[in-house]
């Protein structure tokens, strides 16, 4: 009987850290998820709002909901399947992120590019308060660039 009541308080015990922990992962990835606004990283230029959301699958998404810029075309002629001639606001160009704990990252996800039509691997993390995107045409993510991103304030 005594056996058995100590390994209830340890099945009690593993399932409140479980629950700790777990919610600890969710309030780090949080952090991540909302409006940022799109940096080029060659001239430094805003050009987008996307809105970073976990989708119903448990996976992390982004959707570009609002351009800053005039652009000639504001469809996605580029992409291919699906996407191809879908509005740019509204697309979706993160895909299928999984949240990494150990590392505090997105990452294993797909990222489109709607000026190619292309997609990449890519990985988001936070640096300085900053969204960080590295899209790369390996999986290891060498061969790439980064795009630094920053937080869309409240009105």
């Amino acid at each position: 009987m005594q056996k058995k009541l100590i390994c209830m308080r340890y099945k009690w015990l593993g399932l409140a850290l479980f629950m700790i922990i777990s919610m600890s992962a969710y309030g780090q990835v949080s952090t991540m998820l909302g409006e940022w606004i799109t940096v080029d990283d060659k001239t430094g230029e805003q050009r987008s709002v996307v809105t970073l959301y976990q989708g119903k699958d448990g996976l992390y998404y982004g959707a570009l909901s609002q351009l800053l810029v005039d652009v000639p075309v504001t469809v996605c002629t580029q992409c291919k399947d699906e996407d191809k001639d879908k509005p740019l606001v509204g697309l979706v160009i993160i895909r299928g992120m999984k949240y990494n704990a150990k590392e505090n990252q997105l990452q294993e996800g797909r990222v489109l590019d709607p000026e190619s039509g292309n997609f990449y691997y890519g990985k988001i993390y936070l640096k300085d308060g900053k969204l960080v995107l590295r899209g790369s045409i390996d999986k290891r993510g060498f061969l790439g660039r980064n795009q630094t991103w920053i937080r869309k304030k409240a009105k």
